[in-house]
């Protein structure tokens, strides 16, 4: 799959959408840990469905087959259908239900052979999928380094295939809207080349990926628990030592920031502290406290206050680049209720920035 063309998570998304409405079985390729069950998961969540994780590469034929009992008012042997495939009066239940087959090309030939009966033909043995069930497959690629085995080619063929490619753009998208820690994000939008740093051929235990990422994030989330050299030792055992010594830099320095709450209500005007990555950390904050703002419903004269400080601060104290982020943040990807009207400083912003913006977009 080396020469395979390859897409962004947004495009495998679309794919998938696609793929589900055309019927069509599809098998999402990619190293480790660069997001394809949950971006599966989500799609399932959007279209209000329910999704069946079946990770092949731990299974056995029988969880896929069912299990052979004697059936005393046939007197044959008959099959017991497995658990972990959906049934119709589960799928009933829901516009659409995921069958999502985790670690296909992991799985050994006897487990590959069951699911094609399935992807083939919908149905194996006297068990059928219900109509509304959508496929999806996933695994990663030989070059990986993983324990994988060949994909036979009558299943391979039965596929859509989409191998995806680790995407700064539509990670930071992603991690904002899912609410990762601020300085995972701003450490990140500063040191994109951090995101993703697996190579098959190292012999680390830990590296940097999207998914240990957001392990990061989790170890953060009680961070005052625990103290800095805890939290050093479990960041090095997530995403290397070296990024580890990185990223604890980069919070020491984002520690110094204002209270971004502060600045969102006029106290702090100013910004002593000129470090870039600090910066980027602090307009994701910025962006957060906004957002938290609109969820807890605050007055609409406060939130239009709040938001006229966000972009004053902004133009006063940060480059180009940051505030064309801090804006398309609040303004495309949480689509906050910013009236222009009700914005003392929105003609200044747009006259200086509105450009980059649409740019951006």
């Amino acid at each position: 799959m080396s020469d395979a063309r390859t897409v962004t998570s947004a495009q495998a998304r679309k794919g998938i959408l696609r793929a589900i409405k055309a019927r069509r079985p599809l098998f999402l390729w990619g190293p480790p840990g660069i997001g394809k069950s949950e971006l599966v998961a989500g799609i399932t969540q959007e279209l209000g469905g329910i999704m069946y994780d079946c990770r092949l590469g731990q299974m056995e034929p029988t969880d896929i087959r069912g299990i052979p009992f004697y059936n005393k008012e046939l007197g044959k042997m008959d099959w017991a259908p497995p658990i972990d495939l959906p049934d119709a009066e589960t799928a009933s239940q829901y516009p659409m239900v995921m069958l999502f087959l985790d670690e296909m090309n992991s799985a050994p030939a006897s487990v590959q052979s069951a699911a094609y009966q399935l992807v083939l033909n919908r149905r194996i043995g006297k068990y059928v999928l219900p109509d509304n069930v959508a496929i999806i497959a996933a695994g990663n690629r030989e070059s990986d380094k993983g324990v994988t085995f060949r994909m036979p080619t009558p299943l391979a063929n039965r596929f859509v295939h989409l191998e995806m490619r680790v995407d700064f753009d539509s990670w930071q998208e992603w991690a904002v809207l899912n609410n990762i820690h601020k300085d995972v994000v701003g450490y990140l939008t500063f040191a994109k080349q951090d995101l993703n740093d697996f190579d098959a051929k190292s012999v680390s235990r830990a590296f940097a990926t999207p998914r240990s990422w957001t392990f990061v994030s989790e170890l953060l989330a009680d961070e005052a628990e625990a103290d800095t050299d805890v939290l050093t030792n479990l960041i090095a055992g997530t995403v290397g030592e070296g990024l580890a010594v990185k990223f604890m830099a980069h919070r020491k320095i984002a520690s110094k920031m204002p209270n971004p709450l502060e600045i969102l209500q006029g106290k702090v005007k100013d910004l002593k502290v000129k470090e870039v990555s600090a910066m980027y950390s602090l307009v994701i904050s910025m962006c957060y406290e906004l957002k938290d703002a609109v969820e807890k419903k605050v007055g609409d004269k406060e939130f239009h206050e709040m938001a006229d400080h966000f972009l004053s601060y902004m133009m006063k104290n940060f480059e180009t680049e940051l505030v064309v982020l801090g804006a398309r943040i609040a303004l495309t990807t949480y689509m906050l209720p910013m009236q222009p009207t009700k914005i003392k400083h929105f003609d200044e912003f747009h006259s200086r920035y509105g450009k980059y913006i649409l740019a951006a977009n």
